[in-house]
């Protein structure tokens, strides 16, 4: 168990490929979506409050995945210009 949590932690800080950071972002903007919706001050539909229960929820586990997605042969810095 501990070795998993450990694990888990250095792929947290290890490089994340460039679609995966994108993708994260699109994650974190439904999720933000969602959490603005269910704060709004007015009064929304049920349909609408489930709709934006379920965005937030989708947005979370885009930007967790997205984010222990591991690049294993990130680009050299030579190869960076390059390719970028």
């Amino acid at each position: 168990m501990i070795g998993e949590i450990r694990e888990f932690s250095t792929r947290w800080t290890k490089p994340v490929p460039l679609f995966f950071q994108k993708l994260r972002k699109v994650g974190l903007t439904i999720a933000g979506i969602g959490a603005a919706l269910l704060a709004a001050p007015v009064s929304l539909p049920a349909i609408a409050i489930t709709l934006a229960g379920y965005a937030i929820t989708a947005g979370t586990v885009i930007t967790l995945i997205s984010q222990v997605t591991v690049d294993d042969n990130p680009p050299e810095a030579e190869d960076f210009h390059r390719i970028y």
